[in-house]
């Protein structure tokens, strides 16, 4: 009758739910068992009272186990005559409050249950500790680096994160850390349950394979790559100096037609998923890998549109793209950049260059063209959107100077840029933006 029962380890490693432990009485003393056990904060909200075959009434408790005293109460003074014992549910019935419940809830309430049945005080700390999003890759959760971060969940053993797993309905879990300064933007990732990181997503019915260990994935991209998928670029030649795991270079060629992508990667495996996935989507055979840094990248004038996706800043890929775009005909960057943003904040006079100074001084190095609808434009004759913040502006204004100065360096004539589009992407973090511009680069007509 006094048996404790403990949940085997082997029951967890099935990847079942774990079973509950209960506390079995004549359904006379119910009522009285299940306030003993709310009172002393031992009641199982989460799960159904479930009645037995044999007509008795199980009543499921925290813990893997009920101590002895607990049970000499209920039988001695709770319900003085009762009867009682610990049972297993193998198979424990969702309580309506828990079926409710948002998962961050479900993962507060499973985790703390199985941490106080260690044992282990829950507390306002723990509580605060735990993930309040994620990432989902089929099977996998990929969780932030902020949470899990207190002393306590140290202790606690491997057996906490198969806890989580169940309690979000995964059978894999992996935390982020910082992504590594290295520049291959390896992301620092551990893999806490599962045996390996490769997954499968999705986006706009491009399907990316890739091991989130090694290699970036950004949700907050879909807006771009939906954009550029949108592009008319059929017979167009790209050059993807960043390309990742295939991010753009994929929409560019499944969606927006263009007819062949060199595309650049220096992260191995990267380079590894990004060729598995040209062929799963079936364009392998119009894109060209360059495995390695692309400031050494020996391709010249061949591009008509270049994408540089790299942030924080991707400047320092700025002489490269110019020497790839075509000398006769030009072309377009796509330039994506972290831009600063602070309400209220006083602009600095932006710093130019003397030769840069040149540029701005020759009107037939800006383009003007003509846009329809009447849309406003700054004093350099750029299109502004209703959106687009001064700072963004600004930062375009630089770059476009800049990179007309770098052609010129490149090419030993002048070029002029024009603005065509500021795009933004997400916010990376407070009063950070990542935008993309999109700059329009042409050759100037020789003077004969």
């Amino acid at each position: 009758m006094g048996e404790n029962v403990v949940v085997s380890n082997m029951e967890r490693e099935t990847g079942k739910p774990v079973a509950v432990v209960a506390v079995v009485t004549e359904p006379r003393f119910t009522q009285r068992y299940r306030e003993y056990l709310e009172r002393q904060k031992l009641f199982d909200t989460q799960h159904r009272v479930e009645k037995m075959p044999d007509g008795w009434v199980a009543l499921p408790v925290l813990g893997e186990t009920l101590p002895e005293q607990h049970l000499q109460e209920l039988r001695n003074r709770v319900a003085p005559g009762s009867a009682c014992m610990l049972t297993r549910l193998p198979d424990p019935v969702p309580s309506k409050r828990a079926q409710g419940c948002s998962p961050a809830q479900k993962l507060c309430l499973e985790v703390s249950r199985w941490v106080e049945g260690r044992g282990v005080k829950w507390s306002a700390e723990l509580e605060a500790d735990l993930p309040r999003s994620w990432q989902r890759h089929g099977n996998l959760l990929l969780l932030s680096e902020d949470c899990f971060q207190a002393n306590q969940w140290k202790n606690l053993g491997p057996e906490l994160w198969e806890t989580v797993a169940s309690a979000l309905g995964v059978q894999r879990l992996a935390k982020r850390g910082r992504v590594s300064p290295d520049g291959t933007r390896t992301p620092a990732v551990t893999l806490l349950l599962g045996d390996h990181g490769w997954v499968e997503h999705v986006d706009n019915g491009i399907l990316y394979k890739f091991d989130v260990t090694q290699c970036m994935f950004s949700f907050g991209n879909i807006t771009e790559k939906l954009r550029v998928a949108s592009l008319s670029c059929a017979g167009e030649v790209l050059v993807d100096l960043y390309a990742g795991i295939g991010y753009f270079t994929l929409p560019f060629l499944v969606h927006a037609g263009a007819a062949f992508v060199h595309a650049c990667e220096w992260n191995p495996h990267a380079v590894v998923a990004l060729r598995n996935n040209l062929e799963i989507n079936g364009v392998a055979d119009r894109c060209q890998i360059h495995f390695g840094d692309n400031r050494k990248l020996k391709l010249s004038n061949i591009a008509d549109r270049v994408i540089l996706g790299l942030i924080p800043s991707s400047e320092e890929g700025w002489p490269i793209a110019c020497q790839v775009l075509r000398q006769d005909a030009g072309g377009i960057l796509h330039i994506h950049q972290n831009v600063e943003s602070f309400p209220g904040k006083n602009l600095q006079p932006l710093e130019v260059s003397k030769t840069e100074k040149e540029h701005w001084l020759y009107p037939q190095q800006i383009t003007t063209n003509q846009w329809k609808n009447g849309a406003t434009r700054d004093t350099r004759g750029k299109m502004l959107s209703p959106a687009t913040k001064p700072e963004w502006q600004r930062w375009a204004e630089s770059a476009e100077t800049r990179i007309a100065t770098l052609l010129q360096q490149v090419h030993g004539k002048p070029w002029k840029t024009q603005i065509l589009h500021i795009q933004p992407v997400k916010s990376y973090a407070p009063h950070v933006d990542h935008i993309v511009l999109d700059l329009e680069c042409c050759p100037c007509p020789s003077v004969g």
